[in-house]
């Protein structure tokens, strides 16, 4: 499928991926490409930057398909001193979270 709100993506938009259970890193949309299948079917091929950006943990419930987040329901990045921290394990990040800590 190709996304409803195109102008929006590519204007700053990012994938942002959950991770048992909760959202912590995103990667910006640099494009998007027409992909046309064997079957003849249209696809979207998301471009994405290389790397990802982690940001502060954010509980989500699993999901299919495209979500769109408003910026200020999006999880701030993490500081640049902090990138390069090796992250919590999951589930204490997931019960931190939980009660507002990260």
């Amino acid at each position: 499928m190709w996304p409803k709100r195109e102008k929006e993506i590519l204007a700053g938009g990012s994938i942002f991926w959950v991770i048992k259970g909760a959202i912590q890193a995103r990667q910006p949309i640099l494009r998007l490409e027409e992909q046309i299948g064997s079957d003849g079917i249209r696809r979207c091929a998301i471009v994405l930057a290389p790397g990802l950006i982690r940001t502060q943990s954010a509980l989500r419930r699993p999901f299919q398909g495209w979500r769109y987040l408003k910026p200020e329901d999006s999880p701030p990045d993490l500081p640049q001193s902090r990138a390069e921290e090796e992250p919590l394990p999951a589930e204490l990040a997931s019960k931190l979270a939980e009660i507002g800590v990260i």
